[in-house]
């Protein structure tokens, strides 16, 4: 895999740049802080996100950018990708609103940034943590592997090469395992179980148990059948004397009915002969009331106006009565409607009187409020006339304020802003000249110190021959003349602040003048205003008491119109009085018809109950006629049903029926007692074919747990033969690897100390390493020197590179190899072989290999340099392909470099 074009927009110095990559050696080369390292974490970024990122998505924007977007060609095994992340601002925050990744023949396409860096992952068959352990050497962590403990060397080096999938499989299988150990433990518990419960049933005999029970029930059932056959013959013996008896209770019950009814008939003819006695005398006493009621009527009749009782002439003179009723009560009516119109005319005039008197009081009332309120506005007109002047006053002074001022009335917002931006761009002058000056301080600092110690103060190389000396007085010249500009616009730094103080304090008075202007307007308005409801008030106390004089003299009106009402319903009262006197003598005659009908009709009453009577007692006799018919037939029965009687038969009957029962109670209770027994037998009996049942179960039940406990067994052996497998496999891989490892770090390590104190290296299974000098002696890594030890954790990196790439099936998906400033801990020598280490590498068929470094001795070696300069008054970086790769950076003239940005 390789890296083929690199575009870049507002990524961090970025501002818009694009960058071709090629085969071979590349070189970024450039000062310190322009932005060198940033080129490949923008590759590392295009590839896997945010997870490629120490920091958050707020750090790779650009500031002040609102936007940022990455692109990244990249080749593999004869395909050509794509990827692409656009990245925005919201708010406080930084989003991916763009995330894709695309292949050349369209055949790849992905979409959203886990989907994406998920497709990369697994192309490259390695996460962003294992991209940097391969890699990506980034700057600062050439140490990494070395200073790991060998625990975390081997999780590094076992995921890279795939070893950690094995692994994961083991635990997969051991867990399985487990898990079939508890399910067997388990199966194995219910098996002891259920052969525990089998044992137990079978030692309870359980079919001679059923067997004797089956016995005992059929012995039962005999006892119970001679026992009902015996009971049968004693129920019909007791049946035939019930039956004697209940024949003999039949004509006794009869007998006993007759003479009932016999009595019965007896009293009732007595009965009937003592009430035809009663109604005879009724019958007197109500002739002696007719008698007494024409009296009666004779002497009602006397008081009433009518020539006869009957009812037509009395229903003739009540509707005479009825006529003149309706009269009266018509004129009654409409006399006392004109009682209540002119009542009700009287009250409403009173009453609107005293509301027209109530109404003349209430505006007299407002009157005087509409008074107080006009003095009220007036003084407020006199405090509003006074604040008018004081306004006058204020904005004359404040119009004086603008005599000696630069600007007028009206500019004084834009005079204040033009001040703030001035002030501004100078405090950002003093900004950026201060970080000039304080960058170019720590320079000059920094190269006397190596200088001191006889270093370059660039590349910490010896001085002898550096072309870095000589611009060490330009550097403090450069000092000087920053710290000068710095202190001029520092004065104008104050200046412009004294201004902006004064620019305020005018656009104070201006915006003040503005509300006195405002508030002028409104104090005038407020004036007139008041002028206005003073008037409007003494006006409306006018009119008011106008109308409350109108108002008095209507209530005077309508007091006098009441009175005379008052009096018209006194008059008609007494009308309406008369009137009902005249109703109370025709209720009095309609009373009095009332008393004659009454008697009229207590004589027909009495007559026609008299006439009922007579014929009751002709019935009566009637009756008790057929009666002594009937009793003489009841009586003749009684005698022949006395002598029909057997008192022996009668008596055996009674025995018999007495034997009989008792012996079919004793033979119930017998019965009840076997049937009793034999329900027991028979639940017994049903338990024990449970129990057989169970037992039968039980026993097919661990038949199957038998047969399933082998079948975990056999499961169990193969789950721990599968986990010995991957843990066999993972431990043979990592023995391979580890003899491939260190034959590869040892080839590269001849190469870069063969003409040093050491022999060899050794790389144990758990990945420890160790260091063996010419004498034998072992040394551990880190008690190598610093220089040493950096070119040490640089060959076993390589080491790893080349066995990821040679261990692997197919086309290599390793990446370019990225080492970021590897001559950090370095000297000349070590450095040197460095570029051997570099040039090894490329004889073991690594396509690309990217390095940032600004050491000469790697530039020269360099297939492609590409340089990085940043500037110093934009901030951005820029990036240009050198012609000649050969030459140092330092001395190639901008003509014949090739710049691709801006």
């Amino acid at each position: 895999m390789i890296f083929d074009r690199l575009r870049l927009r507002n990524f961090k110095p970025y501002a818009d740049t694009d960058l071709r990559l090629s085969d071979g050696v590349t070189v970024i080369h450039g000062l310190n802080g322009s932005g060198k390292s940033s080129l490949l974490e923008a590759c590392f970024f295009a590839l896997y996100g945010s997870k490629a990122l120490d920091g958050t998505l707020e750090d790779v924007v650009t500031n002040g950018a609102e936007e940022s977007e990455v692109e990244l060609w990249f080749s593999h095994d004869g395909r050509s990708y794509r990827v692409r992340r656009e990245l925005k601002r919201y708010g406080d925050q930084i989003q991916t609103t763009t995330c894709t990744l695309e292949s050349d023949d369209e055949a790849v396409h992905r979409d959203g940034a886990t989907d994406v860096r998920s497709f990369v992952a697994d192309l490259l068959r390695m996460d962003a943590e294992a991209f940097v352990n391969c890699a990506y050497v980034r700057q600062g962590e050439v140490n990494k592997l070395i200073n790991a403990t060998p625990t975390e060397r081997q999780d590094m080096i076992d995921d890279l090469l795939q070893l950690g999938t094995l692994e994961e499989y083991r635990e997969r299988a051991g867990d399985a395992r487990l898990g079939v150990e508890d399910v067997r433990s388990a199966t194995r518990g219910a098996l002891e179980s259920v052969e525990q419960q089998v044992t137990e049933k079978e030692e309870r005999d359980l079919h001679d148990r059923l067997n004797s029970l089956e016995s005992t029930l059929a012995d039962v059932d005999e006892q119970i059948e001679n026992y009902e056959q015996q009971r049968e013959k004693a129920a019909s013996t007791r049946d035939e004397a019930r039956d004697v008896l209940d024949e003999y209770e039949q004509r006794r019950e009869e007998l006993a009915g007759l003479e009932s009814d016999i009595e019965d008939l007896e009293a009732t003819i007595r009965e009937d002969e003592a009430e035809r006695e009663r109604l005879g005398d009724r019958i007197a006493d109500l002739r002696d009331r007719v008698d007494d009621a024409e009296v009666t009527l004779d002497a009602r009749l006397s008081t009433v106006d009518v020539d006869g009782a009957d009812p037509e002439t009395l229903d003739a003179r009540r509707e005479d009565l009825d006529d003149r009723e309706d009269e009266v009560r018509e004129e009654l009516r409409e006399t006392r409607s004109r009682v209540n119109a002119l009542t009700n005319q009287s009250e409403n005039l009173a009453e609107t009187a005293e509301e027209a008197a109530d109404r003349a009081d209430e505006k007299r009332a407002r009157a005087a409020e509409l008074d107080d309120e006009a003095e009220a506005a007036a003084e407020t007109l006199a405090e509003r006339e006074e604040s008018l002047t004081e306004l006058k006053t204020e904005r004359e002074e404040l119009r004086a304020t603008f005599e000696d001022a630069p600007v007028s009335v009206g500019d004084a917002t834009a005079h204040r802003e033009s001040v703030r931006e001035d002030l501004e761009a100078v405090r950002a002058e003093i900004r950026e000249m201060s970080s000039k000056a304080s960058a170019a301080r720590s320079r000059v600092e920094e190269a006397e110190r190596l200088l001191e110690e006889g270093k370059c103060p660039e590349c910490g190389q010896p001085v002898d021959g550096s072309p870095h000396v000589d611009g060490l007085d330009g550097e403090r010249e450069r000092v000087a003349e920053l710290e000068a500009d710095l202190a001029d616009l520092t004065e104008r730094e104050t200046e412009l602040e004294e201004a902006l103080d004064r620019a305020a304090e005018l656009v104070e008075a201006e915006n003040r003048l503005g509300q006195i202007a405002d508030t002028r307007g409104l104090v005038e308005d407020g004036i007139a205003e008041k002028e206005a409801e003073i008037e409007q008030a003494s006006k409306r106390a006018t009119d008011l008491r106008e109308e409350a004089e109108d108002l008095e003299s209507q209530a005077e009106e309508k007091r006098e119109v009441g009175d005379q009402k008052a009096e018209e319903a006194e008059e008609a009262s007494a009308d309406a009085e008369a009137l009902e006197s005249d109703l109370d003598a025709i209720e009095t005659a309609r009373d009095r018809l009332d008393a004659v009908e009454r008697a009229r009709e207590e004589i027909v009453d009495a007559e026609a109950e008299i006439e009922r009577l007579t014929e009751k007692r002709a019935d009566i006799a009637d009756r008790n006629d057929e009666r002594r018919e009937f009793l003489a037939t009841k009586r003749e029965r009684r005698d022949d049903l006395r002598d029909a009687f057997d008192d022996e038969r009668v008596e055996s009957a009674r025995e018999r029926l007495d034997n009989a029962e008792e012996y079919i109670e004793q033979v119930d209770e017998a019965l009840a007692d076997l049937r009793a027994r034999r329900d027991d037998l028979t639940s017994r009996i049903g338990a024990v074919e449970n129990e057989l049942d169970e037992l039968e179960a039980l026993r097919e039940r661990r038949d199957a747990l038998a047969d399933r406990v082998a079948e975990l067994d056999a499961l169990h052996d193969e789950t721990e033969d599968l986990e010995a497998m991957y843990g066999d496999l993972r431990a043979e891989l990592r023995r391979a690897n580890v003899e491939s490892l260190e034959r590869m770090l040892n080839e590269t390590f001849e190469l870069v100390y063969g003409n040093d104190a050491y022999s060899h290296i050794e790389l144990d299974g758990e990945y420890e390493l160790t260091v063996y000098q010419k004498d034998g002696e072992p040394l551990d890594p880190e008690q190598l020197s610093g220089g040493e030890r950096a070119l040490f954790n640089l060959s076993l990196r390589c080491a790893i590179y080349r066995l990821l790439a040679e261990g692997i099936e197919g086309a290599s998906p390793t990446p370019p190899l990225i080492l970021d400033e590897p001559t950090v801990f370095l000297d000349s020598g070590h450095v040197s072989r460095l570029a051997d280490l570099i040039e090894e590498m490329r004889g073991f068929g690594v396509r690309q290999i990217l390095i940032v470094s600004h050491d000469d001795e790697l530039v020269g070696a360099a297939d492609e340099l590409i340089r990085v300069e940043k500037n110093p008054t934009s901030n951005r970086s820029t990036v240009e392909r050198v012609a000649d790769p050969s030459l140092s950076a330092v001395d190639i003239p901008t003509g014949d470099a090739e710049h691709t940005d801006d």
